[in-house]
């Protein structure tokens, strides 16, 4: 079997595995969460790339020809070295791919005004990852990024839906829209956020548009996989997923619940 690998620092990237799975069921797909180690957003570029490699590894290691970072943190501060001083020397021949990116590619498709606003981590943010690919994209896009250090512990406490969020969540939002009035688009750029969806649109005015990254990674796939038809080829496609963490499986088990509406079975450790 060759899967395709997808990492995230913890749970979030169970919702780029969603979106992947509903647009492309035939494929085979292994999860990876470091969830012991997380979360990434607030440590350094040297760290977030030396486990990130390590987890490129351990999935490499298991027959994955191809591996998506389904995590915001991590496309930004490890993305790059892997594709240009790792991959070459050691995996020529295998693929790693990011978020950042793909969200990049399509948002100035959506912006009326040119004006983007981007909710993230903190490492998101300070990377300027958003801002450096759009703007290669869309070089007239005015982009105004702003962390959300609570959101991500909201999520995964499970208050996502309570009224406890309402502030927070209502406070970024207002924030990030006085630092620039005139956003009408709005990148969620952490993949935990479209848990916190609902809320999130509850307090952004209606005429800005709320970019959640799922769909969109999920289409830069198919299309990247229709544009590498050797890459297709390799991959095995018998529609199963494995889950595995570095964390307690069963701890995992009900938190990854959260995220993909049913209990996972088949799960389990690394190291």
């Amino acid at each position: 079997m060759t899967p395709i690998g997808i990492f995230d620092s913890g749970y979030g990237g169970l919702t780029i595995l969603n979106s992947i799975r509903r647009q492309m069921p035939q494929y085979d797909y292994i999860y990876f969460g470091d969830n012991a180690r997380a979360p990434y957003g607030t440590r350094s570029f040297d760290v977030v790339y030396e486990f990130t490699l390590e987890a490129v590894k351990q999935l490499f290691a298991n027959d994955c020809p191809l591996i998506i970072l389904g995590c915001n943190t991590a496309s930004a501060k490890a993305l790059r070295n892997i594709q240009q001083n790792y991959l070459p020397h050691s995996y020529p021949d295998r693929r790693v791919l990011g978020v950042i990116r793909p969200t990049a590619e399509i948002v100035g498709q959506h912006t009326r005004t040119r004006h983007i606003g981007v909710l993230a981590t903190e490492g998101t943010i300070r990377s300027e990852s958003y801002n450096l690919e759009i703007h290669k994209l869309s070089p007239d896009c005015t982009v105004t990024g702003l962390a959300c250090p609570m959101w991500v512990p909201l999520v995964e406490n499970g208050e996502y839906n309570k009224p406890s969020a309402d502030y927070f969540i209502r406070e970024r939002i207002d924030t990030l829209l006085g630092m620039d009035p005139h956003i009408d688009t709005i990148i969620l750029g952490c993949t935990h956020y479209p848990l916190l969806y609902d809320k999130i649109r509850q307090y952004c005015p209606p005429h800005i548009e709320l970019i959640s990254q799922g769909e969109y990674i999920a289409a830069s796939l198919c299309d990247y996989l229709r544009r590498h038809p050797d890459m297709d080829a390799r991959l095995s496609k018998g529609g199963t997923v494995r889950y595995y963490t570095s964390e307690s499986p069963d701890r995992f088990r009900e938190q990854a619940t959260l995220f993909i509406g049913e209990m996972p079975k088949d799960i389990g450790h690394w190291e």
